[in-house]
């Protein structure tokens, strides 16, 4: 699969013109027509200025615009800045920023999302930001168009040798695509992806799955994710398949298209799959038409993942990956006994390698315990602008995870901790040292400590410690308003303990492992209770 993101749609849409590409509430669309409206963005962006390597974000809750804009800038070699359409201003105006986004793909508003909102509350602040492209809606402070006034306007791309040559001048190994992941130290860094690898990771995990296309797909997962434009919307594109997206996860919504369009997959994180578990065990679905689809996201549990497969009938595949590894690194295959499938992350995906190491590197017996590294095509380009950054986490060709697993002589993967610093909430990957940057930057906050803790509905969920300063009579509620509404929902503490001190070492360094079995005990004990947003109270 060695093409281009904008070539692999052009060629399904030479391959299956009259094929259903994508489903949406009352829109159907073929992929010649998925084609052709692509390539008259991809021709209006760069009669508007977008040169090869410009930054173009999509901020767009799952709508057919995030599909079409998807393969549009990687015709002209722009690059992709996929943006979470939860995001609030001041994760705005840094993404933005330290990606020199110059275009962005949105809309006015969607459901709770206001985005133009945001965009011109930060104007001042947005360096690079010059085009807007909506859905609906209109600027005063940008120049902005409707997707009318680009398909008008891009509408002779054919006539325009200047476009064409820009389209065949597009490499496979080009970057195509920077997605902002956060590590365990500072703020978020930009993955950087190229063609080649986005699509044959995509390819190689819907071999596995036994992809084709007469596959028709659900995708409650956000695109802004890899696990929604690599592995739902490349994948699915691969192999002719259609894509079913939801605006966002509501299961009784997800069970529902999967019987009325009688689909063959579905994704999901755990958490999504135990939603519908729930669903369907109170209403009768017809789930008879699906074969498969891929779970990731977080750990699953043993008996979540027996029962969509007994009870849905969904033969669904564990994928283990990361961002900077395109994303899949690992599998479970259909010919894995039960046991390898419910209790493991497969073995490694094809022309990669990993290993087990300790921390100084050294490969651990079968059955240890160490980190996951990975080498192979898939290795990210390096983090964008930041080089210190990507050596830290490239070693010789080596990418290290920074997720503790062990691997069996047969090359079964289970992961059993993680390395980095991370919370996963409801799938969703968040980094304690963000949130404690946002944090101390209160006045009263004299110090601030931030794990995770186990939460039945999320997996996990922030908890915060904060020691305010001498004369603060600050309270826990006062510290979940002040982040909300500047970072996304996922990031705001639903625990807060005030207290006097934080568990450190004889070093000095806060110890996490002792501030989480406190919070935990508190929780346990009630002692801590959650804590909601006062402006969600209001509503």
């Amino acid at each position: 699969m060695k093409t281009t993101i904008g070539q692999l749609l052009k060629d399904r849409a030479e391959e299956y013109p009259d094929k259903e590409a994508v489903i949406f509430e009352d829109r159907r669309i073929t992929y010649e027509e998925l084609n052709e409206k692509a390539e008259r963005l991809a021709h209006f962006l760069m009669k508007r200025g977008v040169g090869r390597d410009d930054k173009v974000s999509i901020w767009l809750p799952n709508v057919p615009e995030w599909i079409i804009a998807w393969f549009a800038i990687p015709k002209i070699g722009a690059v992709v800045v996929p943006t979470d359409p939860w995001y609030k201003g001041g994760e705005i105006e840094y993404m933005f920023n330290d990606s020199d986004t110059k275009a962005v793909i949105t809309t006015e508003k969607y459901g709770k999302y206001n985005f133009l909102d945001i965009l011109e509350d930060k104007k001042s602040g947005l360096d690079e930001l010059e085009t807007l492209v909506m859905i609906d809606g209109d600027s005063e402070k940008f120049d902005s168009f409707t997707f009318d006034d680009v398909y008008e306007e891009g509408k002779d791309w054919e006539d325009d040798e200047d476009y064409l040559q820009r389209k065949e001048g597009t490499d496979p190994d080009d970057v195509t695509f920077i997605l902002y992941t956060s590590g365990t130290t500072g703020k978020p860094k930009g993955v950087m992806l190229s063609h080649y690898q986005i699509v044959k990771n995509a390819h190689d995990q819907g071999e596995i799955l036994q992809a084709k296309e007469d596959d028709k797909l659900v995708i409650p997962v956000p695109f802004s994710h890899c696990f929604g434009n690599v592995m739902s919307i490349t994948l699915m594109t691969v192999f002719g398949g259609t894509m079913i997206p939801l605006v966002e996860f509501e299961p009784h919504k997800a069970l529902d298209l999967v019987e009325s369009e009688k689909a063959t997959m579905i994704h999901g994180v755990p958490t999504m799959f135990i939603r519908e578990l729930e669903v369907a065990k109170e209403e009768d679905y017809d789930t008879s038409s699906l074969r498969t689809g891929i779970m990731a996201g977080s750990s699953c549990p043993v008996e979540t993942m027996k029962s969509v497969i007994n009870d849905l009938g969904c033969n669904v595949s564990i994928t283990y990956g990361l961002t900077e590894a395109s994303p899949g690194v690992t599998m479970t295959r259909f010919d894995d006994s039960v046991e390898d499938r419910v209790e493991t992350v497969g073995r490694v995906m094809p022309d990669q390698e990993i290993k087990i190491v300790d921390d100084e590197g050294n490969e651990v017996p079968p059955g240890e315990t160490g980190e996951l590294v990975v080498k192979g095509y898939n290795v990210m380009k390096g983090y964008y602008n930041k080089p210190e950054a990507t050596e830290e986490t490239i070693e010789d060709g080596w990418l290290h995870s920074g997720d503790l697993a062990e691997m069996d002589e047969r090359g079964y993967v289970r992961i059993v901790g993680r390395k980095k610093d991370m919370v996963i909430v409801g799938g969703l990957n968040v980094y304690p040292r963000e949130i404690e940057e946002y944090l101390i930057e209160h006045e009263e906050i004299q110090e601030v400590a931030v794990v995770g803790v186990p939460d039945e509905e999320l997996g996990e969920v922030v908890a915060a410690a904060v020691v305010p300063t001498e004369r603060s009579d600050m309270t826990s509620q006062d510290v979940v308003d002040f982040l909300y509404g500047e970072v996304a929902s996922a990031k705001v503490p639903r625990y807060v303990s005030v207290t006097d001190d934080l568990p450190v070492s004889g070093r000095g360094k806060v110890q996490k492992f002792r501030l989480r079995d406190q919070l935990e005990e508190k929780i346990e004990n009630g002692e801590l209770q959650k804590v909601v947003p006062t402006e969600v109270k209001k509503k």
